[in-house]
């Protein structure tokens, strides 16, 4: 049976094992699992769930953008969105490298969650509001590119769900082994 690994990515880690460059946390600096890769990727300056496995096909299924497998966001996002620009979101927006598909988008309260080291940057006359966001799609940057073109730039990204996983109660540089639902589309896993 294939391994499956859910990760909290801290701030400022990058999503591999190794040439990191100086300064720089991997993957290596919390997950000592010999065989697993990440599924996909989450930029340096996100944070939240990173899936690792040791099965090519499971990979395959979690990061490729066909297979569409949801992901969802808190963005911690300058400004307050209206409802104009929540319903552009909802709707896709166009970006240098095309539209995006539509994605789920709402204001929420802010969620209880950990410190980021360092805080984001606070400033008095500007206000920010907390997002949810759910994308299909995995273009480079995507949610921070997408919030930005409705006028409200993301100061904090937090993943919490890929497909059927969730985050949960895991704090940043934690992990545990996941299952894998049998409902997955039908690969060879193993």
């Amino acid at each position: 049976m294939p391994k499956l690994i859910l990760f909290n990515k801290p701030y400022r880690v990058l999503c591999q094992f190794s040439g990191s460059g100086p300064g720089r946390l991997t993957l290596a600096s919390s997950i000592d699992i010999p065989g697993v890769y990440p599924a996909g990727r989450l930029d340096y300056d996100s944070e939240g769930l990173l899936l690792l496995t040791d099965s090519g096909a499971l990979q395959h299924l979690i990061a490729e953008p066909r297979h569409k497998m949801p992901k969802t966001y808190y963005a911690q996002v300058e400004g307050v969105p209206d409802r104009r620009a929540l319903e552009r979101l909802r709707r896709g927006v166009r970006l240098t490298d095309g539209m995006t598909l539509p994605a789920e988008a709402r204001l929420i309260e802010p969620p209880e969650i950990w410190p980021r080291t360092p805080p984001i940057r606070y400033r008095k006359s500007i206000p920010t509001a907390w997002l949810a966001l759910t994308i299909i799609e995995g273009r480079n940057r995507q949610v921070r590119r997408m919030t930005a073109s409705v006028g409200h730039p993301t100061l904090r990204l937090i993943r919490i769900t890929i497909g059927p996983w969730e985050l949960g109660k895991l704090l940043p540089g934690e992990w545990k082994e996941g299952a894998i639902p049998s409902t997955l589309p039908m690969l060879s896993l193993e």
